[in-house]
């Protein structure tokens, strides 16, 4: 096997959003746990499994989507669609990656509900590629699900529950993800003058601008509630946790005005593509561990 043919299969399988996979990893930090070695392993094999599972996704949406990529300006270039990995080849690295992440779940999962957790992900997945995409909000609740099912699958491999705050943050931000990648994808196709199709034909620009700066506001304001929430493990009678509200500010308002501008507002795209909300995002991550384990 060449090199250009093996970087282009690891390209299929989407490494750089294997980042999303981290939230697997919060309710072992957020329950003060970040010391327990099993847990910690868990937690690792755990996003391992997710995310063989997720890339499996990625190449199976991308085999659905092959001809509508190699009309996209941008999606043109994905190794499918720009023939640089053929059709069968793609088939053969999703089942393979399906069942390789499938194996390190069972091994890693305490039980049922948590082993079944990335396999409906993979089902939710399939449903949305299958039609569920054409379908308005249905699409975004979908995407959202997503993120969701990394932060339970979580909690269940720690034996660490998953606060309430923390669920609905996690909800709002990334239903306002989602609504800000579809809204710039049609702002793009109204400037383009290509044809508006799929779902995008029964949005609004309005209507995705309020309900994505809605959804950010409700999760920085989730967020701020879940600082002040007590953790019982780990006790904080100072509220340290609610100085990293400004840190959260500043990240959201990084994002936005990258998104403003033209772009296909993809979250990991975003974050790669930019030097200061990458620095924005490391430096809020190591201020919290140094509040909550310092």
């Amino acid at each position: 096997m060449t090199f250009s043919r093996l970087s282009a299969l690891i390209r299929l399988c989407r490494p750089r959003h294997w980042i999303k996979n981290a939230l697997i990893f919060a309710p072992l930090v957020f329950s003060g746990r970040l010391s327990d070695a099993a847990g910690f392993m868990a937690a690792f094999y755990g996003w391992l499994a997710f995310g063989l599972c997720a890339s499996a996704v990625y190449v199976f949406n991308d085999l659905r989507d092959v001809e509508s990529d190699r009309r996209h300006e941008i999606k043109k270039s994905r190794p499918l669609a720009s023939g640089a990995v053929s059709v069968v080849s793609a088939r053969v690295l999703a089942v393979l990656l399906f069942g390789a992440g499938t194996a390190v779940n069972l091994c890693v999962a305490p039980d049922k509900t948590a082993a079944a957790l990335p396999v409906l992900y993979v089902l939710l997945n399939i449903l949305y590629s299958a039609g569920v995409k054409k379908v308005p909000l249905a699409d975004v609740a979908v995407l959202v699900s997503g993120f969701l099912i990394r932060v339970f699958y979580g909690g269940f491999l720690v034996h660490a529950a998953v606060s309430v705050w923390l669920y609905l943050t996690v909800t709002a931000m990334a239903a306002c993800l989602g609504l800000g990648k579809r809204r710039n994808e049609l702002l793009k196709r109204i400037k383009s003058g290509d044809e508006i199709d799929g779902v995008l034909k029964f949005y609004t620009p309005a209507f995705l601008d309020k309900n994505m700066y809605m959804c950010l506001t409700l999760a920085i304001a989730f967020y701020a509630l879940w600082t002040i929430a007590p953790i019982p493990a780990m006790p904080d009678p100072a509220n340290a946790r609610v100085w990293s509200v400004p840190a959260v500010l500043l990240i959201c308002m990084r994002y936005s005005l990258l998104i403003e501008r033209e772009s296909y507002a993809d979250p990991v795209d975003v974050l790669f593509s930019d030097r200061a909300l990458q620095g924005l995002v490391a430096f809020y991550g190591l201020f919290m561990l140094l509040i909550m384990y310092g």
